[in-house]
């Protein structure tokens, strides 16, 4: 089992990257698990729907039984807001706990696909016991990191946008770690990999909204996914696999 020591440790010994190398690594995956991901990014869409609804609803009953109401916004009192906002904190952070479980998941099968090891394609595998405790203190951590980077101005934000994105791929191959290990993890390769993490993942998000765009908008649903890609990458090369310990933390219990 991989331990924080041996993990910090495989991380500060890591060798340098090439950018072209993980980007054309990229595009191979992505040729093998487009459907995973276009199935990720569905099943999200989907759970969310209902929340998003829930949320509009005191909006629309408003216009359908008093069309007047909307009219006159500007006469509400702020706190008639006041449950609105607190339901849209809460539906962010919803979005954030399904979109991290999910991702990690996706994770997953992209290692199943690369490695061509056995297993079955789990789009909830995360999102389930024992390990949605752990997803959800991650979620809640990475939601103070990203408020506490926008409390900080702009720059704090494009900082740590790395190493928050670098602890979904973290948690996803090393489960048995705590959270504040995981933020740790994440904040080690990130500064270690900053840059070339950073111009991948731009690069990645211009080229799959590019040709998303090109699939007519709807495409993008099917491209999106490739964003993640390097990300695996990098830490493949950077830590690597060690198949008996990641197989046998997939089948323990953590709280």
């Amino acid at each position: 089992m991989n331990t924080i020591d041996a993990l910090l440790e495989k991380i500060d010994k890591a060798k340098s990257l090439d950018f072209g190398t993980i980007f054309n690594q990229s595009i191979e995956l992505f040729k093998k698990v487009w459907v995973q991901g276009l199935v990720i990014r569905l099943l999200i869409m989907i759970l969310m729907l209902p929340f998003s609804l829930i949320m509009y609803i005191p909006m629309i009953s408003m216009g359908l039984f008093d069309p007047e109401t909307i009219q006159n916004m500007e006469d509400f009192k702020p706190l008639i807001f006041i449950p609105l906002g607190l339901f849209g904190i809460l539906f962010m952070f919803f979005a954030i706990v399904i979109d991290f479980g999910m991702k990690a998941s996706f994770y997953r099968i992209c290692k199943l696909k690369d490695l061509e090891e056995m297993g079955a394609d789990d789009y909830f595998h995360y999102l389930k016991k024992p390990y949605l405790g752990k997803v959800v203190k991650l979620s809640l951590a990475t939601f103070g990191i990203t408020i506490l980077a926008m409390l900080l101005c702009v720059i704090p934000v494009f900082y740590v946008m790395v190493p928050v994105t670098l602890m979904n791929v973290i948690f996803a191959f090393n489960p048995e770690l705590s959270t504040s290990e995981i933020v740790k993890a994440g904040f080690r390769l990130g500064n270690k990999k900053w840059l070339l993490t950073f111009g991948l993942l731009f690069v990645s998000f211009i080229l799959a909204g590019f040709i998303g765009l090109l699939l007519c908008c709807i495409g993008v649903y099917i491209t999106l996914s490739f964003v993640y890609l390097p990300l695996y990458f990098i830490y493949k090369d950077s830590v690597g696999f060690d198949k008996k310990e990641v197989n046998e933390s997939y089948g323990m219990s953590y709280g």
